[in-house]
């Protein structure tokens, strides 16, 4: 049974950080692409970032570029997203989603697995 776990959420204030994590089970993980997806209140989910698995490269929505970073670890069968400079407008569920295609996808129908989700609040 594959499971994808996240972890890490919470309030924060602009400015601030937080650590998301989520950790799989069931699956290679290591031949998988995973990938972090967000879901405001009222709007469709959206790409976040994402890591391949053949040579870590790393792609990252232009709203998080430079203040989200998204790494993995493949003893761990975990993938992370540092958030940096957190703002009101990150206020969203972040889902994982793992991808067991080659090329790195960006739309929410590429992804076979996903997680239950983790709730961010960032207060202004």
């Amino acid at each position: 049974q594959v499971q994808l776990v996240e972890s890490g959420g919470g309030l924060v204030q602009a400015g601030g950080s937080l650590r998301l994590s989520c950790a799989v089970s069931g699956l290679p993980f290591s031949i998988y692409v995973m990938g972090w997806f967000r879901q405001a209140p009222g709007k469709e989910r959206e790409f976040v970032a994402a890591i391949s698995w053949s040579d870590d490269s790393t792609y990252y929505a232009d709203s998080v570029k430079g203040r989200f970073t998204i790494s993995r670890d493949n003893a761990k069968k975990t993938v992370y997203l540092q958030m940096n400079s957190l703002k009101p407008e990150d206020t969203a569920v972040y889902y994982c989603a793992a991808d067991r295609g080659v090329v790195v996808h960006f739309t929410t129908h590429e992804y076979d697995f996903w997680g239950q989700g983790t709730q961010v609040t960032v207060s202004s």
